[in-house]
Formats: C-alpha cells, sequence, structure tokens
C-alpha cells in the first residue's frame, strides 16, 4: 500500500516553502519531516542516508523514491498531479514563468543561503551587520530585476496572469526571508502586488512558516 509523500524539509528554509506552497496549491497530503539546518541535523547520518548533498528540501514519494532540488521537486509534482498547474500550457508562458523562477532561485536566493551566510561569519570574518548589509544588496538588486521583468508582462493577480504559477511559488519564500533582515520593499509594485495577493490564498496562507510544526517562534 502506498503511503503519503513525505517532505524532508526545515520550516525558514525557502526553497523548503516553496515545495510547501505547491503542495498545497495541488491539494496533495504529505508528512511533515523537520531537519533543523541551525542545530547541523542535515549533517547527521540520518539525513545522509536521504540525501546525499545534504540539503534541503527532500521529497519522498508514495513510492519511495527519493527527489532533491525545490525546482526539480515542483516540476516533478506538475507533473504527476497536472491540476491546478504551475506552469502555462503553451511554451512561451512556460519559458516566461521559468525565468521568472530561476531569477529568485538562481540569481537571488544562492548568494544568501544560511551555508553563505555562515561562511562570511566563520571563515572571512565578516561583523554581523556587514552580513546583513551583504544579504539585503543580493536580495534588493535581485528584486528590482524581478520588477523589471514583471513590468514586460501583462498585469495579472500573481506574478504571470490571474493563478499562481512556480513564480509566485518563489517569490513568496524570498519575500519572507527578505522580511526577516529588513530588506526595503519600496518602489516594487508589481512584485509587491503579486506577494499580497499570493498572501490572501489559503495555499500560501498554510505553507508560511508560523504554520510549520518545527516552528520554534
Amino acid at each position: 500500500m502506498l503511503g503519503p509523500m513525505k517532505l524532508h524539509n526545515y520550516f525558514r528554509s525557502s526553497a523548503s516553502f516553496r515545495v510547501r506552497i505547491a503542495l498545497e496549491l495541488k491539494g496533495l497530503a504529505y508528512d511533515y519531516l523537520p531537519v533543523h539546518l541551525v542545530k547541523g541535523e542535515h549533517k547527521r547520518e540520518q539525513y545522509a542516508a536521504v540525501s546525499a548533498s545534504g540539503l534541503v528540501p527532500t521529497l519522498e514519494t508514495d513510492e519511495g523514491q527519493l527527489l532533491s532540488q525545490s525546482m526539480a521537486i515542483i516540476e516533478y509534482l506538475d507533473e504527476t498531479h497536472p491540476n491546478p498547474p504551475l506552469l502555462p500550457r503553451e511554451p512561451l508562458g512556460r519559458a516566461r514563468v521559468r525565468a521568472l523562477a530561476q531569477l529568485i532561485a538562481c540569481e537571488i536566493h544562492p548568494l544568501n543561503n544560511l551555508r553563505v551566510l555562515k561562511y562570511l561569519v566563520r571563515e572571512m570574518k565578516v561583523d554581523e551587520e556587514a552580513k546583513n548589509t551583504w544579504y539585503r544588496h543580493w536580495v534588493r538588486s535581485g528584486l528590482e530585476l524581478f520588477e523589471k521583468e514583471l513590468e514586460r508582462l501583462p498585469a495579472g493577480t500573481y506574478c504571470f496572469g490571474d493563478l499562481p504559477t512556480l513564480a509566485d511559488c518563489c517569490l513568496v519564500p524570498q519575500i519572507f526571508n527578505g522580511q526577516r533582515f529588513n530588506v526595503d520593499f519600496g518602489g516594487l509594485p508589481r512584485t509587491m502586488a503579486a506577494f499580497d495577493n499570493c498572501m490572501k490564498h489559503p495555499a500560501f496562507q498554510k505553507a508560511q512558516p508560523s504554520n510549520c510544526p518545527d516552528n520554534e517562534g
């Protein structure tokens, strides 16, 4: 008998948050398995048996297969559970949405990943305020580019059109993390309108960190 999917993740991880949003948008049941990054649980033998890279999230499918990398996981979910779709049906629309998503997942997020911030402090001896300045710079500059891309697209409720897509799955966690570091979101009207509309959607609300069982408050 097939069991529910399992998501190995951390409540504050942007990549984990993306996958939780996708699961909620599709109405898919899953078991939440916490992996505490700050406590180093991702480096322990128990998790090594789940993830070769030691990163979160990892999705364990209902057949017991293990999948890593949030973008690949979300596209897997979209292909195996196509409704509601997270990518447009037409090739050009899919490319547009992927480009928006990758602008966040590939250009902003890697520079501000927890392990990068830790390296700045521990190895480069950067103080806390300089680390936070680094973080705010890359989030802000990246979102300015994101805003320019949105300006070229027809106005819609979300990042691309009137249905949530992969782009929204990436945007919302990035804004959440930016809020923690007091990033300036002024002058980003299309970006923040999409975010605000997402946060009116029950799937985004349910997936947010404050509703995760490992959230320590």
